[in-house]
C-alpha cells in the first residue's frame, strides 16, 4: 500500500499531477482543492494517496490533508460511488462544507456538484449521517450555526446564492435574528 508520495512536481494535466520521487514517476489523480494548492513545477510537493487496486488499472489518489481523504475513503464505501464520483464530489466542496451538509442534511448543497444527483445525494446523506459530519464537522474552523441561521442560509441557497453570498450575508445579521426577519435582511444586504 503506498500512504504518502514526496518528490517534486514533474507535470500536471488536471486532475492528474506527476509527482518524480526520486526517478521515479507516479501519476496521481487529485481533487481540485489539492490541485489548486500544488506548488510551481518543479517544486517539492508532498501527497497522502489511497491506492485502487481493479481488474483493469491501478489507480493512485492523493490528497493534501488528511482529512480529504478520510472524507474520499468514508465517501467509496457507500454503495454506487466510486473513486471518481468521490474526487468530483471533493473538487465540488470543502471536507468542511461535506460535513455541514451531511449533519444539516442539506441535499440541495450536494447536488450542485456535477455528477450528484437527488438520489445519490440522499443515499450519500443517509448513510454518512453521524460519520463523516461528526467527525469533520469541528473542522469548520467558524462558529457553529444555531437553527435560525440554518434556516436562514438554506432559504438563500434554495433562491439561488451561492455559499458565499449565503454566508456574508448571515455574518450581517444580528444574533438574535428571527428567521423571517433575518431573510428579509439578509436578501436586502444582498441585492446592494
Amino acid at each position: 500500500m503506498i500512504g504518502r508520495l514526496q518528490g517534486q512536481l514533474a507535470a500536471t494535466n488536471p486532475p492528474q499531477v506527476l509527482v518524480d520521487c526520486h526517478g521515479v514517476g507516479y501519476e496521481v489523480d487529485v481533487p481540485m482543492s489539492t490541485f489548486y494548492n500544488l506548488p510551481e513545477l518543479g517544486g517539492a510537493v508532498t501527497l497522502l494517496t489511497h491506492f485502487v487496486v481493479r481488474e483493469d488499472a491501478q489507480i493512485l489518489f492523493g490528497f493534501a490533508t488528511a482529512q480529504e481523504r478520510e472524507a474520499f475513503r468514508q465517501l467509496i464505501k457507500i454503495t454506487g460511488v466510486g473513486p471518481r464520483m468521490a474526487l468530483s464530489l471533493l473538487s465540488g466542496m470543502s471536507v468542511a462544507d461535506l460535513a455541514q451538509a451531511i449533519t444539516q442534511q442539506a441535499v440541495g448543497r450536494l447536488t450542485k456538484v456535477p455528477g450528484i444527483g437527488k438520489k445519490t445525494a440522499e443515499r450519500l446523506l443517509l448513510e454518512l449521517k453521524g460519520k463523516l459530519g461528526a467527525d469533520l464537522g469541528d473542522l469548520n474552523s467558524g462558529p457553529a450555526h444555531s437553527d435560525v441561521q440554518s434556516d436562514i442560509q438554506q432559504a438563500l441557497l434554495a433562491l439561488g446564492y451561492n455559499d458565499k453570498e449565503a454566508a456574508a450575508a448571515l455574518k450581517a445579521l444580528p444574533p438574535d435574528v428571527g428567521v423571517n426577519e433575518g431573510i428579509k435582511l439578509a436578501l436586502k444586504s444582498l441585492a446592494k
